[in-house]
């Protein structure tokens, strides 16, 4: 009789288990199965690709209307925004400009906020609104351009994006281009254009950036980004005029100060992306950056 007993206590033990089994295995993750996840809920008014623009400085404001700037009606971001949103109006596509306030105080204009302040503000809210957007629209895309100042603080959120894997995930940005980029180095990033032999100048003037401080209080030449672009590499095209201080400035700085006045001098070339002819063979930077985001919206 106590042979039975056990006996019938192995088998009542054993289905329990099997049970216990079977009931985790209905349980546990999809992807553990090896059954796909169904996609994560889009609600009807998400936009399918969100074209985020960074004006330079000097473009913008921090109470800007992201959807309609008008700061400066000269912002060279604007003559690609314009057209991508005369393109797709009506259609799942949502253009959205930085407001920030785009200063760079220097010896020549001691009031306005300075650069570090400055590029923080607009890193803050480009990351809050894809940070939003995302948490609302988790199928939404976006597409990242910036200009001069907008290209370095986009440059750093990509960098946070792609190599650090925060603020979203990497699989959610299409491509970002970053017109003269003072952070810019070829290691990183995909160079489109006529060759260039200078990197950003952030990165020439870091061994420096103690002695040019009195030129441009509050603006650290940090040098280059940490890690690059990670992920994202292949993605982020930089774009930069030959001859334009900001971004094609020579490594080997033999005197740090009087580079330092060249940022803030009128720079012919810096202003020029949307005519100059020598940046892109056959076409400008602008129409270039227009016909990529087109074609990345599309795709």
């Amino acid at each position: 009789m106590k042979k039975l007993l056990m006996a019938a206590a192995a088998i009542i033990i054993v289905i329990v288990i099997v049970l216990g089994v079977a009931r985790w295995l209905e349980q546990r993750p999809s992807e553990q199965t090896g059954a796909q996840q169904p996609p994560l809920a889009q609600p009807e008014h998400c936009a399918d690709v969100e074209f985020i623009s960074a004006p330079g400085t000097w473009e913008s404001n921090a109470v800007d209307d992201p959807f309609a700037p008008q700061a400066n009606p000269n912002s060279l971001m604007l003559q690609i925004t314009n057209p991508l949103t005369e393109q797709f109006q009506g259609q799942k596509v949502k253009i959205w400009t930085l407001p920030y306030t785009a200063q760079f105080r220097n010896i020549n204009a001691q009031d306005e906020m300075s650069y570090d302040d400055s590029r923080e503000e607009g890193i803050a809210r480009v990351e809050q609104e894809l940070r939003d957007v995302h948490a609302e629209c988790p199928q939404t895309d976006f597409i990242l351009a910036g200009f001069s100042q907008g290209a370095v603080l986009l440059g750093d959120v990509a960098n946070k994006i792609g190599v650090h894997g925060e603020v979203i995930p990497a699989e959610r940005i299409r491509g970002v281009a970053l017109l003269a980029d003072g952070r810019r180095v070829p290691e990183a990033g995909q160079f489109v254009g006529n060759p260039v032999a200078g990197v950003g100048a952030e990165v020439a003037l870091e061994p420096v950036n103690l002695l040019v401080q009195p030129i441009v209080p509050g603006a650290t030449m940090r040098g280059p980004r940490d890690g690059g672009f990670g992920v994202l590499n292949d993605r982020v095209m930089e774009i930069c005029a030959p001859d334009d201080t900001v971004c094609d400035a020579p490594r080997n700085v033999v005197n740090g100060v009087a580079r330092a006045r060249q940022l803030i001098e009128s720079n012919g070339v810096h202003g020029m992306y949307a005519t100059n002819p020598n940046v892109i063979p056959g076409t400008t930077a602008v129409q270039w950056v227009i016909d990529w985001a087109r074609d990345l919206i599309q795709q």
